[in-house]
């Protein structure tokens, strides 16, 4: 894979059953992925996605693991939808869209997938708003930088308005009615409320150092109030280890109120890996957000159902195409999936990245 920068717009990725439900997939029709599951709490059921390619020999760091580690900067501009970006380190990171940052004047969201090379130098990089209103310090926070990436958007409109429409309106209205939803289901009307600094329960700043809450748009802080945290922490003790011993589980996807929502794939289990913390919270806040309107009579689909509507998407016309240096992305539309596939020309055009939308 070229060791050169590459950045691309991604046009493109209170319930009936209760535990933790799983089923193992037989074979897999030709062409097909095997698939494992569901793997069910509440309202949420979870497909792994497994493959035998498994694109190991590049080492990636994440946006997360970079920023906690110092070795990636990302510094706010000014511009509501530019920020700037700077790996100071002798290792390359990969950006996913949809990677909220945390911090500067307003919190933001990466709106394109980046392969930020060593030393990469200061580069620009777009974004959209996810906290209307404030444009200044919050608390012991930095105006100047970002300090954490520790999310991804929630919710499939949200994710849509970012990666597909990207459009800064659509952003701060979906982030609207995410908030609320969250505050309806979470019973906490702190969703709406941050913490001053913002730092979660799993952050390095204890209650007592935070200071008192104040009013709030961010969806970063909304996912991090307690409420949200607590009701979130229930699916994770269910979903969040069933990625362990999976050693060719490449993605996955999910179903919410027992309807297909959305998959990531990657080229490597070991990046799967380490996205998926991120992936699974965001996809228990949406199933949080969605429990009000659960019913006990919905259930998961089944995997023929999920192999269908990736397949389906795979074998889409290209809906759309464009070419930034190295990297291709191309968006396919069937009758019921958007694909969102990033491709690396410098690797014979292999795909490094798929994100699945179920309309």
């Amino acid at each position: 894979m070229s060791k050169r920068f590459r950045i691309c717009t991604i046009l493109s990725a209170a319930g009936a059953l209760t535990g933790l439900a799983l089923t193992a997939a037989g074979p897999a029709a030709p062409g097909n992925p095997p698939i494992t599951g569901p793997y069910t709490h509440e309202n949420l059921s979870i497909f792994l996605i497994h493959s035998a390619r498994n694109a190991t020999g590049h080492k990636l760091l994440t946006l997360q693991e970079a920023m906690e580690q110092k070795k990636t900067v990302v510094y706010e501009t000014g511009s509501v939808n530019q920020l700037a970006i700077e790996n100071q380190s002798s290792e390359d990171v990969y950006i996913q869209a949809g990677d909220i940052v945390k911090g500067g004047r307003q919190d933001r969201v990466l709106s394109t997938d980046v392969l930020l090379p060593a030393h990469s130098g200061r580069l620009p990089i777009s974004s959209f708003c996810v906290e209307q209103g404030r444009w200044s310090k919050r608390g012991a926070e930095a105006a100047d930088q970002f300090g954490s990436s520790n999310s991804v958007v929630a919710g499939k409109a949200l994710k849509m308005a970012v990666m597909d429409k990207k459009d800064q309106g659509q952003v701060w209205n979906q982030v609207a009615v995410a908030r609320e939803e969250l505050a309806v289901a979470s019973g906490g009307s702190a969703v709406g409320r941050g913490t001053g600094s913002g730092t979660s329960r799993s952050g390095s700043a204890p209650p007592s150092a935070r200071p008192a809450p104040t009013a709030t748009t961010s969806m970063q802080v909304a996912m991090e109030s307690q409420p949200v945290v607590d009701a979130t922490d229930a699916y994770l003790r269910d979903l969040a280890k069933i990625v362990d011993g999976q050693s060719d589980a490449v993605g996955y996807a999910y179903a919410i109120n027992g309807k297909l929502n959305s998959a990531e794939v990657y080229a490597s289990h070991e990046l799967f890996l380490k996205m998926w913390p991120k992936l699974a919270r965001a996809s228990a806040v949406e199933a949080l957000a969605e429990r009000p309107r659960a019913q006990a009579s919905q259930k998961a689909p089944e995997i023929p159902a999920v192999q269908a509507a990736l397949s389906d998407a795979e074998k889409a016309a290209e809906a759309s195409k464009q070419v930034n240096g190295p990297l291709t992305v191309v968006k396919k539309e069937s009758a019921q999936t958007l694909l969102f596939e990033t491709r690396d020309q410098g690797s014979q055009d292999e795909w490094m990245h798929r994100s699945y939308v179920v309309k």
